[in-house]
C-alpha cells in the first residue's frame, strides 16, 4: 500500500497537468440549468404481487392487507371480513422522475422499494399505481414487471444475499397522464443557473453570450445566475435562443479543491491545489492482540474433565516513522505531489497528514471530507 501510493500520486499529476495543458471548452448545457426547465418528483403507493413467498408477513405489515381489500373490492370482489395469510404480496412505494416537458402518454421509469417485511421483490408484479407530485395531483400511473438488482437464497440452516433484492425498478414502467402546466414560448428573459456558482465562470459565460450573439443580450446577476433577454437575441422563440445558447463553449473556472475519502482512502487533488513549505513527522502506534487458548486433559482413566485455558497475548509496537521531513512549498500539482511522496506513507496515513496541513493553514485549497 505504502509503494503503491507514490505511483498513484504521480499518475494524478501527469493526468491532470495534461487536462490543464490542453484545456477544453465545455458547452454551457453542461455547467447550467434553464430557469423553468426541470424535473418533478413523483411518488405513489402500491401493491406488488406474484411473489414466490418472499412478500409481507400481514400479521406484521396490516397496511398491506388493508391496500389488497381496497384494491380487490374496486374490482368488484367482496372481501369484507375475510382473513388474508398470504406470503406472495407485498407493500411497495413507487418513486419516479417527470422530466421536464413530459407529454401525455410518455413512457418514466419507476423505481419500487418496499416497506413491510418483504424479503425478496424478485419476480413480483406492480398493480396499476397513480404517483402523484408535490401538489397532490396524479400526474402518471406505474404498472409492470420489476426488475430486481439482488439476489437471495436459503435453506433450512442458512441464507445468503446480494444486492438488495427489496428495491428494483421498471424501466418505462409509468405512463405520463397529466402534464406540468409551463409555456416557454412566454418567457422574456431566461436565466441560467450556474451548477457551480462561481463569479469568474459566470463573467465568462456572459462574456461568451454576448460575443455568439454579437450584442449585449446577457447580463451576470450574482455568482450563480446569468440573465439573458430573449427579444434582444433575434432568436423566433426562447426555444430557439436556449438551443443556441446550450452549445456556447465555455472554460469554467474551478475552485482548488482535496476531496478525501475516509472508507476507501482514496485522495483526489484539484490542479489549482498550492501547499505551503511544511515540515512533518509522522508515526504509527500498533496494538496486537492475540488469542491462544489451550486444551488441559486429565490424565487417562482419571475423573477429570477438559478443560479450555485462556491464553492471550499482547503489545504494542511504536513505529517512528520517517521523522521530521520538510515539505517545500509547491507552485503546481506535481510539484505539491512530489512533496507529498517524500513522505513515503500509506494512504489513510496521508489523508491525516492532509488534515495536519490543512489545520496548520499551508495547504491553500478547500478540503472536503466524504
Amino acid at each position: 500500500m505504502t509503494r503503491l501510493l507514490p505511483s498513484l500520486l504521480l499518475c494524478l499529476a501527469a493526468t491532470l497537468a495534461a487536462a490543464a495543458a490542453a484545456a477544453t471548452p465545455i458547452r454551457l448545457k453542461d455547467l447550467v440549468e434553464f430557469d423553468g426547465v426541470r424535473s418533478n418528483e413523483l411518488v405513489g403507493y402500491g401493491l406488488v404481487v406474484g411473489l414466490n413467498g418472499t412478500g409481507d408477513g400481514l400479521r406484521n405489515a396490516p397496511f398491506t392487507e388493508e391496500i389488497m381489500s381496497n384494491m380487490l373490492e374496486r374490482l368488484g370482489v367482496n372481501v369484507t371480513g375475510e382473513q388474508f395469510r398470504p406470503r406472495n404480496v407485498a407493500a411497495v412505494l413507487v418513486t419516479a422522475r417527470l422530466p421536464p416537458f413530459a407529454r401525455a402518454g410518455s413512457p418514466v421509469d419507476v423505481t419500487v422499494s418496499a416497506i413491510g417485511d418483504a424479503t425478496s421483490l424478485l419476480g413480483g408484479t406492480l398493480v396499476m399505481t397513480p404517483l402523484n407530485a408535490a401538489d397532490g395531483e396524479i400526474y402518471a400511473v406505474a404498472q409492470g414487471t420489476i426488475i430486481a438488482g439482488g439476489i437471495a437464497a436459503e435453506g433450512e440452516a442458512a441464507s445468503v444475499t446480494m444486492g438488495v433484492p427489496t428495491s428494483g425498478s421498471i424501466p418505462a414502467g409509468a405512463t405520463v397522464e397529466r402534464e406540468v402546466a409551463f409555456d416557454l414560448g412566454d418567457l422574456s428573459t431566461v436565466r441560467l443557473a450556474l451548477r457551480s456558482p462561481d463569479f469568474t465562470t459566470a463573467g465568462r459565460i456572459e462574456q461568451a453570450i454576448n460575443a455568439d450573439f454579437g450584442r449585449a443580450v446577457a447580463v451576470m446577476t450574482d455568482a450563480g445566475t446569468v440573465a439573458v433577454d430573449i427579444a434582444r437575441t433575434d432568436m423566433p422563440s426562447p426555444a430557439h435562443a436556449i438551443g443556441r445558447i446550450e452549445n456556447i463553449l465555455v472554460e469554467p473556472e474551478r475552485r482548488a479543491r482535496v476531496v478525501v475519502d475516509q472508507r476507501s482512502g482514496t485522495i483526489v487533488m484539484g490542479e489549482d491545489v498550492r501547499i505551503s513549505r511544511v515540515a512533518v513527522s509522522q508515526g504509527n502506534l500498533t496494538i496486537r492482540i492475540e488469542e491462544a487458548p489451550a486444551v488441559v486433559q486429565p490424565n487417562p482413566f482419571s475423573p477429570g474433565e477438559t478443560v479450555v485455558v485462556p491464553r492471550t497475548e499482547t503489545g504494542i509496537t511504536l513505529d517512528p516513522g520517517t521523522g521530521l521531513a520538510e515539505v517545500g512549498e509547491g507552485t503546481s500539482l506535481s510539484e505539491v505531489v512530489a512533496g507529498l511522496n517524500a513522505l513515503g506513507v500509506a494512504p489513510y496515513d496521508m489523508i491525516d497528514i492532509l488534515k495536519s496541513i490543512r489545520a496548520a493553514g499551508a495547504l491553500h485549497a478547500e478540503f472536503i471530507v466524504r
